[in-house]
């Protein structure tokens, strides 16, 4: 099976995002769209040459957004990144207007594969995405916490001073200055997180701010977010109906409804196939409320800024 994968945006993350996805040998067709053709065939044609000195062999190369039709996955990584002191909350009003004109060009093709956003704010957008593109909750999704939680684990696992593959934990919520820390929920080396002593709140604010320690000293992050989102893309793509977490619109579950966040899920070939809800402690309740009143908030307002 020839497995397709569209990328829309060729910036930082677009391109780290093709150049994983090569990388793991994930799918065999990678195109590239962007606002600048010339920009899409650079970084194309780059990751092509990747791609001799790799195992597999993708057909990596510039394309246009009609390629969506047909398309086994959709990655939006449109927008612009974030600047020193700049929060992703700050980039709302700018990914707004992105994202507007993006719907207009996917409103005429027949989209049957799940879309998946990376776009910040991760939450907001994959709201806005959706509810453009007329899609069920399983077929458009953000990346939500996903690096939240890769920088979580790798957090607890330096704390221990354990391989992070024996630490299972999530982070939820917004993939923000808001998001939580799920440790009374986790593991490591098979044992509960709480039976540690872990500071939870250090850690939960080292997770926050390590995407904005990355940005103040080189300008952006990609490797990680590219990591995390192919791994995402692998899990559609194989078919493996892994836990991950992704920001996926709730219908009451953690008592919220219409409003996307941060919460682990099964993803499959379908998209998100089942969400998980964890039996979290009250800190952590009470930090995930505050989330999604911040999210909700900033959805309202990206809502009024579309005109919907």
């Amino acid at each position: 099976m020839k497995r397709k994968t569209v990328i829309l945006g060729a910036g930082h993350v677009g391109s780290h995002v093709a150049s994983m996805l090569a990388a793991r040998n994930v799918c065999e067709e990678i195109v590239l769209v962007d606002l600048i053709p010339e920009k899409a065939a650079a970084q194309a044609l780059d990751v092509a040459d990747s791609v001799s000195s790799l195992p597999g062999s993708a057909i990596v190369r510039a394309g246009e957004h009609a390629e969506c039709a047909d398309a086994d996955l959709i990655i939006c990584a449109i927008g612009e990144p974030r600047k020193p002191g700049q929060t992703r909350l700050d980039l709302l009003d700018r990914s707004v207007v992105l994202c507007g004109a993006l719907i207009e060009q996917l409103k005429s093709i027949t989209i049957t594969c799940p879309v998946m956003t990376i776009t910040n704010p991760a939450d907001i957008v994959a709201h806005l995405m959706r509810k453009g593109l007329g899609l069920p909750r399983e077929k458009c999704f953000g990346t939500g916490t996903l690096l939240d939680t890769a920088r979580l684990r790798r957090i607890t696992a330096e704390k221990l001073g354990i391989d992070r593959r024996s630490v299972q934990v999530f982070a939820l919520g917004e993939h923000g200055d808001s998001s939580v820390a799920a440790l009374s929920c986790g593991t490591a080396m098979g044992q509960p997180l709480e039976a540690f002593s872990l500071p939870a709140e250090e850690m939960e604010n080292a997770m926050r701010m390590a995407g904005m320690d990355i940005i103040n000293g080189k300008g952006s992050t990609e490797f990680g977010i590219g990591a995390a989102a192919a791994d995402m893309a692998l899990a559609i793509l194989r078919d493996e109906k892994r836990v991950m977490p992704a920001s996926v619109q709730l219908m009451g579950e953690y008592g919220a409804r219409d409003i996307h966040c941060g919460v682990p899920c099964i993803i499959g070939a379908n998209g998100i196939e089942k969400i998980i809800e964890l039996p979290l402690n009250e800190r952590e309740q009470t930090a995930l409320k505050h989330s999604l009143q911040v999210i909700q908030t900033h959805t309202q307002k990206a809502l009024c800024a579309y005109g919907s």
